[in-house]
């Protein structure tokens, strides 16, 4: 069986909050590093409205255990 391939990065659009006080971070896809390191596939779950996407470097969560 083949390791389903984790994404470098996850996908974000950030939306403004009306009180103001914190932004509302909504995962909106991913992206993969190309075999030759020079390029992306991206995958979109959804668009923004402001067509703002923030690309945030994946790193593992750590176990609840360690």
């Amino acid at each position: 069986m083949s390791e389903k391939k984790q994404p470098a990065f996850h996908a974000f659009t950030v939306r403004k909050v009306k009180d103001g006080k914190k932004a509302q971070w909504v995962e909106i896809g991913a992206a993969w590093l190309h075999k030759d390191a020079k390029g992306f596939d991206i995958v979109l779950d959804a668009l923004p409205c402001d067509g703002r996407v923030v690309l945030r470097l994946n790193v593992p969560k750590a176990k609840a255990d360690e």
